[in-house]
């Protein structure tokens, strides 16, 4: 199927039937997954799903539909109903479509031969996976390992003379493993996505990762509540800064419901501390020439040297806001409405190793995994319950579990005093491992 012709005569037809302005947004994709426990195939699934969604303006109304079926009728049906919608819904005088027909280059979105490499291949990596996570013999039994991948197109036109598209790819492998000790049970997981297959890590890295995590856990002491200097792993500090990206959503700022909503352009973190939204960073998950609207990506420093620079747009929260888009419109797939999200957001490496951190820590607290929901966007408040590992004098003693860490956004975010150099593009959010100064850390 021609999919430049398809959305061009969806375009038509959405002004045939009555719509001033119109939007067609169509997406193909293609996903494989491969589950694996105890060398054996647990689950094979592909899946290939298209559909469109149409978003029409009748003056400032706007209707939404979507359809996966494209015959004439079902089409037309689609379109009707979107026209019908925006009849009925209130006039919005920021319902915008972009008309910038520019798109950003992107290196290394997709892998053309992802999809020629036999599945037999794919089948035996995820079984080697497992097989060289489980050599350790502190490991006690697999809880499976995986391969996923996935293949998406988009393409984008509107009224204002967009037509854009762009084809993007990625794959992951994985393994869960489990180490136990009298009536103690660990687990320990470690996965490496990447747009190109060449790309992933080797089995026998993912594995050895996998393991440690599991086993390093075992024989945890609980210590007592104090203040000490708290250590985000690579893998958890997100869950923490994650509050700082829900913050600088432009929507939420307007709306007042976010701590950071009179801070642009001040201090609000240490200045070993950067955050940047890079859509166009190459070979990057979650990069793209365009985002959900059409509007050109762009890499976007939100945090450069403590100093907050930029809240995030799509077009609607921009024009209320009196500003250009930043090109960070999102969607959950043809058949939802864009919204405000990132791309690849990340904190680029600092200079001290991890081992170091951990050496210039007389007493502190490496954090491995974290619940809850990182700093609050709306207050800055931050609290969770935590597990790592026990630092005294530089040195890690045992692992801890039950404990909880908790602080205000700005104290925490300025007590950052070193930052990592082991930063890994493996998550569309990450970070190096980092230190707070000190943090409330609540115990027996």
């Amino acid at each position: 199927m021609n999919y430049i012709n398809l959305v061009e005569k969806l375009l038509k037809k959405c002004l045939k039937l009555g719509a001033d302005v119109a939007e067609v947004y169509f997406q193909s994709e293609r996903n494989l997954s491969i589950q694996i426990l105890n060398s054996e195939i647990e689950t094979i699934e592909e899946a290939s799903t298209q559909g469109v969604g149409f978003r029409v303006f009748t003056g400032n109304r706007m209707g939404f539909s979507h359809c996966n079926n494209f015959s004439d009728r079902s089409v037309e049906e689609a379109i009707l109903r979107a026209i019908e919608f925006a009849k009925l819904s209130t006039p919005d005088e920021y319902n915008v479509l972009t008309d910038d027909k520019t798109v950003s280059e992107v290196n290394g979105l997709y892998d053309q031969n992802l999809g020629n490499i036999p599945v037999d291949n794919k089948i035996k990596m995820a079984i080697e996976l497992e097989k060289e996570a489980l050599k350790d013999q502190r490991i006690t039994k697999s809880s499976g390992s995986s391969y996923r991948e996935r293949e998406t197109e988009i393409y984008i036109a509107n009224s204002n003379g967009i037509l854009k598209n762009y084809k993007t790819s990625s794959c992951s492998l994985g393994v869960s493993v489990v180490a136990e000790k009298g009536e103690q049970k660990t687990t320990g997981g470690e996965s490496c996505s990447r747009v190109f297959f060449e790309d992933l890590l080797p089995i026998e890295e993912i594995a050895a990762v996998a393991a440690r995590k599991a086993f390093e856990m075992l024989d945890p002491v609980m210590v007592s509540t104090q203040r000490a200097a708290v250590i985000f792993d690579a893998d958890v500090g997100r869950s923490l800064l994650g509050g700082i990206i829900s913050a600088v959503n432009g929507e939420r700022v307007i709306q007042g419901a976010s701590f950071l909503r009179n801070s642009l352009g001040e201090k609000i973190a240490s200045p070993l501390l950067t955050i940047v939204d890079d859509g166009i960073k190459p070979k990057g998950l979650a990069s793209c020439p365009f985002d959900g609207e059409g509007v050109p990506t762009i890499k976007n420093i939100i945090v450069e040297n403590g100093i907050l620079k930029s809240f995030i747009y799509n077009l609607k929260a921009a024009k209320r806001a009196g500003v250009k888009s930043t090109g960070n419109a999102t969607r959950g797939g043809f058949s939802s409405l864009p919204g405000i999200g990132v791309h690849n957001v990340y904190v680029p490496a600092g200079k001290s190793l991890k081992n170091e951190i951990i050496a210039a820590t007389r007493r502190g607290f490496l954090v491995k995994e974290v619940t809850g929901y990182g700093i609050d966007p709306v207050t800055g408040n931050f609290s969770g319950g935590a597990s790592g590992l026990w630092i005294e004098n530089g040195e890690i003693v045992h692992p801890v579990r039950g404990l909880t860490i908790a602080g205000k956004a700005d104290e925490i975010l300025n007590a950052i005093d070193m930052v990592g150099n082991d930063l890994d593009m493996n998550r569309t959010f990450a970070t190096p491992t980092f230190r707070v100064a000190e943090m409330q850390i609540g115990g027996r």
